[in-house]
């Protein structure tokens, strides 16, 4: 469909259509044909009854009927003439001719239902009215054509209009697709949620995975997964693929489908942020195209319950800790049903900690609470799956595929070993390193590093996995003091347009190892970098700018990013030994799909490590077990008072048939050793009666469990039962003197407990932050047990016999002198030089208490003599979140959005979300510098979203206002 401007000549040459002669006869010419039907058709009245009399009564009408008119009895319609008449349809059609009948008789009903127009009853002049449903009517005389044509084109040309006729027009196109749509979904079962052929999506699915992934085709694999009969009957499903073999694709397909055909919301479980940022940036075209919301669960990100819509849905994609508390105000609210589907990645992170614990919990509630939610849970790396199975009610499913050919080989002094289960050794020799060594590099590069590496840069990527962040810095300097000048000329401008950037994401500043390693095409990648380093780190991997990372583990489990070559370091995280499924996701990253034919890891080993590296290559996957009893049953206790909470269990009895459905009792034999599950229970609902958390009926039933205030607020604010008891204390002792003239006393409050073992003051730098704070701040430190006279003896080294002091609170104060210095100035490098902390800790530090601050909000929210930190909190969560200037913090509340970047939007005029949610994305990219046309698009795309969102949001306030009491009295 093309559409015409307003200022196009819609008539071609002529000057008015009215002055066309030659059209206006042959108007003529077919009126007088018509005349004649008219006159042939009205003979025959008398001989066959009209088949659909229906038809005459759904004209369209005038709201008087006057003498005159009745007799004049005109139409408008040149299709009234024949229908009556009789046409010859083949056999074949006419099933379909019958089908297209009974459609459009149901549809002109529904319009009439509809319609503001009154229904017409053909009166005759005396006012009685005729009846029409067994009368015959003869045909109406027809209003001329012509008359009829120069009468609309007058009156159309002296209406006024505001509306642009390329507005109109693409108004008039997209009601037409609703219509048809709508009538497409009228015609087939309400069971039924095929809308196309791509998987039961629409074509345009399809096109849009073409467009925003180029993606053409999907792999075998993934069409049988999709068209399995679990997938098709909605059961829960867990299915595992190597690395880069298109597992997420899969889940993206389904997701969609459940949103356009059973209009149901979507929860996506990432385990990280920055993953989740990705995929938010990755999905929000498809939200845009396809009307649906794409929100962001990650660090203080959320909204608690969601907004709820009722005509569009949701796709929410979280991190795991989000996710749990979403799943709760679901549950709380009622609203679980909306959520038709939840996708869980890196399932096998149920063995993984405190964060599988809560995984456990997320999904042990889907599974009690909701019958028609739909799990699946997604993993390259599993092992005991009928364990997983048997938890979640799933079926399984497995391939091998891999887009690209994974090679494995390990390194032992010069010599290459292809790894080969089936040969006794595992080990099979491959080949010899051809790379000459003097000796000085000898002992400098003793693994031969250099030699790997210059195998394939800088024509192809490749990945160094180091034990430790010290150790990718040096791996990544040293193999630059040994790399050729040719180098340096390879891909020059992009490397100094990544320098430009980086000094600018530093305000000026750049790291040295970075400034010597990205002219040669390197970098290093762990959590020692700002969050904007890691993010320009990335980019310029993924484009071809840097062909070389040295990178800790946390890469293989974090963003995609493959190469041709994978080089393991050694055999060590840290001082441990690698495990099974470490070792997979790493050596998984290598061959990119589409570009790489092959991929190869390489493993370097010591004589010392080969009997072990034996068993890491050919051992089976470590198996998966629940950890709710990890870190002496935590998870367990937080379980149960959030059931009580929630009122999904209010007696033992209860909480124990709870428990029977988790991963915990699949497993109670191996893990609950000296005491049974049941036993575990009743010890859990013991020791939070001791913490005050709930109140317990009389044993030995324990029935009528009930939460207290500070047990909501604990799990409401997703607060770690360890420090429940000490958060309130220090609030309540806050608030007796609550210091307002500074951000120190919040900052104090709002400092994560669980950093404070990582910090070790530096007493010096302590002394000197201590004197730069007013007299109100050193004494709001001395109130909370930090005085002047400890530090300064600290400071000079002074031994003091009768320690009276907290540590935790001295050390917990230095974290918060440095948060306040952050919030003053906005400069994370020279806050961390200042402190002389890594700015890979400050950025840590600084997230983690943004995401503790939304907790602690939760907290106070739920008790009502903490009513004071509401107002405060809000805004002290949105400041620490964005740590930047206030003009800026609209522009980075879009996902992606940094510092540097959101400076250069506002110095271009795109000041506010509005404008950026209007940019034209080829202006964006000739306004503001190294910016690509596709972060352009996902740029006003997201902001588009955002925006949407929260306009949903008053919209639902406005809902909720005007919406009419239930209870409303009545007589």
């Amino acid at each position: 469909m093309e559409y015409c401007s307003d200022n196009e000549d819609l008539f071609g040459e002529y000057d008015s259509i009215l002055d066309d002669s030659s059209l206006l006869a042959k108007l003529d010419y077919e009126e007088q044909n018509v005349k004649e039907h008219d006159h042939d058709m009205a003979t025959k009245t008398d001989q066959y009854q009209p088949k659909n009399t229906d038809f005459t009564a759904l004209r369209a009408a005038k709201e008087d009927c006057p003498t005159a008119s009745c007799e004049e009895n005109l139409t408008d319609s040149i299709l009234d003439a024949f229908r009556d008449e009789s046409f010859n349809v083949q056999d074949s059609h006419l099933v379909i001719q019958n089908d297209l009948c009974k459609n459009a008789e149901r549809t002109f009903i529904l319009d009439i239902e509809k319609t503001s127009t009154p229904f017409r009853i053909r009166e005759s002049c005396d006012g009685v009215k005729c009846k029409t449903d067994r009368q015959v009517v003869p045909p109406k005389a027809r209003r001329s054509m012509t008359d009829h044509l120069k009468r609309a084109m007058l009156c159309n040309a002296a209406a006024p209009s505001s509306v642009s006729l390329t507005s109109v027009q693409k108004k008039a196109v997209v009601t037409e697709e609703i219509s048809v749509a709508m009538l497409a979904m009228e015609t087939i079962s309400t069971e039924t949620t095929d809308l196309g052929p791509f998987f039961g999506l629409p074509t345009k699915v399809k096109e849009l995975i073409c467009n925003f992934r180029g993606i053409t085709d999907l792999y075998d694999w993934q069409k049988t997964c999709l068209n399995l009969d679990c997938v098709q009957q909605r059961k829960n499903l867990i299915y595992s693929s190597p690395t880069s073999g298109g597992k997420t694709l899969v889940a993206e397909i389904l997701i969609l489908r459940e949103m356009l055909c059973r209009k149901k919301d979507a929860l996506f479980i990432l385990p990280f942020i920055s993953l989740v940022q990705e995929k938010v940036r990755g999905l929000v075209g498809f939200g845009l195209a396809l009307d649906f919301m794409v929100e962001e669960y990650a660090g203080s990100k959320g909204r608690f319950p969601p907004v709820k819509r009722r005509d569009k849905r949701a796709l929410y994609i979280a991190t795991i800790e989000k996710a749990h508390s979403l799943v709760n105000s679901l549950i709380e609210t009622n609203r679980l049903s909306d959520l038709g589907l939840v996708v869980v990645d890196e399932l096998h992170m149920l063995g993984d900690g405190s964060r599988g614990a809560i995984i456990e919990m997320t999904l042990a509630k889907l599974l009690y609470v909701s019958r028609s939610t739909q799990i699946l849970g997604m993993s390259a790396t599993l092992s005991n799956v009928k364990d997983l199975q048997k938890f979640l009610k799933a079926e399984n499913y497995t391939n091998d595929f891999r887009p690209v050919q994974l090679k494995e080989y390990v390194k032992l002094k010069d010599s290459i070993y292809e790894v080969d289960q089936k040969e006794e050794e595992c080990f099979r020799f491959s080949r010899l390193l051809n790379f000459k060594y003097s000796s000085a590099m000898q002992k400098t590069d003793p693994d031969h590093i250099v030699a790997l590496v210059t195998e394939v840069i800088p024509t192809h990527s490749c990945l160094v996995f180091c034990a430790t962040k010290k150790n990718c810095e040096n791996v990544a300097g040293m193999i630059c003091k040994y790399l050729k000048k040719d180098f340096l000329q390879y891909k020059e401008d992009e490397k100094k347009v990544l320098l430009g950037q980086l000094r600018s994401s530093g305000n000026g500043s750049v790291c040295p190892v970075l400034q010597r390693t990205v002219p040669y095409g390197l970098a290093y990648h762990h959590s020692g970098l700002t969050s904007e380093e890691r993010k320009l780190v990335e980019e310029a991997y993924s484009a071809g700018v840097l062909c070389l990372l040295t990178c800790t583990s946390t890469l293989a489990a974090g963003v995609n990013l493959p190469a041709r070559r994978v080089i393991l370091r050694s055999p060590y995280v840290a001082i441990e030994f690698l495990r099974r499924s470490q070792y997979k996701q790493m050596v998984g990253r290598a061959g990119r799909a589409g570009i790489d034919s092959t991929g190869e890891s390489i493993l370097i080993l010591q004589d010392k490590d080969k009997e072990m590296a034996k068993r890491l290559v050919s051992s089976p996957m470590e198996n998966c077990y629940s950890n709710l009893l990890h870190d002496n049953g935590s998870g367990v206790l937080r379980l149960i008072l959030s059931l009580i909470g929630l009122s999904i269990a209010n007696s033992l009895e209860q909480v124990r048939d709870f428990l029977s459905g988790t991963l915990l009792s699949v497993q109670e034999r191996q893990l609950c050793v000296e005491r049974s599950l049941s036993a575990v229970a009743q010890e859990c609902v013991e020791l939070l009666k001791e913490k005050s958390l709930i109140t317990v009926g009389a044993a030995p039933n324990y029935a009528a469990l009930e939460i207290t205030k500070l047990g909501r607020a604990t799990y409401k604010g997703s607060v770690d039962l360890n420090y429940c008891d000490v958060l309130y204390k220090d609030l309540a002792k806050g608030l007796e003197s609550l210091m307002l003239d500074s951000l120190l006393h919040l900052v104090y409050l709002v400092t994560p407990y669980d950093l404070i073992s990582q910090c070790k003051p530096d007493w010096m730098i302590y002394f000197r932050q201590f004197n730069t704070l007013s007299a109100a701040e050193q004494k709001m430190s001395a109130s909370v047990g930090v005085p002047e006279s400890f530090v300064a003896r600290k400071a000079a080294c002074q031994t003091i016999r009768k320690q009276t002091v907290d540590m935790g609170v001295v050390s917990r104060m230095y974290l918060a002198l440095v948060l306040l210095a952050l919030l003053k100035e906005t400069n994370l490098w020279a806050v961390s030089d200042r402190f002389q902390l890594s700015r890979g800790f400050v950025q840590t530090l600084l997230s983690s208490s943004s995401a503790f601050c939304s907790c602690v909000l939760h907290f106070t929210e739920e008790l009502e003599e903490f009513w004071p930190f509401k107002a405060l909190l809000v805004e002290l969560t949105r400041r620490l979140t964005y740590c930047v200037q206030a003009e800026l913090i609209p522009l980075m509340e879009v996902a992606g959005v940094m510092e540097s970047r959101a400076k250069q939007l506002y110095n271009a005029g795109y000041k506010t979300l509005a404008h950026l949610a209007n940019a034209d994305p080829n202006v964006l990219v000739r306004t503001v510098d190294n910016l690509f046309k596709k972060q352009a698009n996902q740029m006003v795309a997201l902001a588009k979203m955002l925006l949407n969102e929260k306009a949903a949001a008053l919209q639902e306030e406005v809902d909720d206002l005007l919406m009419m009491p239930l209870d409303l009295p009545s007589l």
